[in-house]
């Protein structure tokens, strides 16, 4: 019975190593938006945010990611603006805002299945700095994002890999 119970725990303990490896090699990679839903409490249904977006989040295997969301057809556009340059126009300056960035190390604990980003550096000054989470899964090889923070609750991202 005591051989028996032994097996039985280090199986367990086994299984759990192998699927925490598994889900971790499963995030690093370079993965494009499909969908960037918000849920409506009032319809229970989740809906297009925004008008539909797109973009990229990058993953490494040093504990680096980046992020780029943008508005749907956000190149689609005849505006042409130099870097750098002070004498942008209005117009241009608000299509600038439809586009968000940032870099950022990340930590990940598997068994609350959180991602947590550690921005160092954003397209808004005032996000520099700010530490985000959110929430994790797959469904088959659909990476699942959701923000934790009270200001972007009831955001789902799904990502898949390129």
């Amino acid at each position: 019975m005591k051989y028996a119970f032994l097996i039985i725990l280090t199986l367990l303990f086994t299984s759990c190593e192998s699927k925490i490896e598994k889900q971790e090699h499963k995030l690093t990679g370079l993965w494009s938006l499909v969908a960037m839903d918000n849920y409506n409490a009032e319809t229970k249904e989740w809906e297009v945010w925004n008008g539909g977006m797109q973009g990229y989040i990058l993953y490494d295997d040093k504990e680096n990611m980046s992020l780029h969301l943008l508005t749907k057809d956000y190149e689609k556009t005849a505006l042409r603006f130099p870097d750098f340059d002070d004498s942008i126009s209005l117009e241009a300056l608000k299509h600038l805002t439809n586009s968000y960035v940032y870099f950022a190390k990340y930590s990940i604990n598997y068994g609350d299945s959180v991602v947590t980003h550690k921005r160092i550096s954003h397209s808004n000054p005032g996000e520099w700095g700010k530490t985000v989470h959110r929430k994790f899964g797959f469904i088959g090889d659909t990476l699942i994002l959701e923000p934790l923070e009270d200001k972007t609750a009831g955001l789902r991202l799904k990502w898949v890999r390129n």
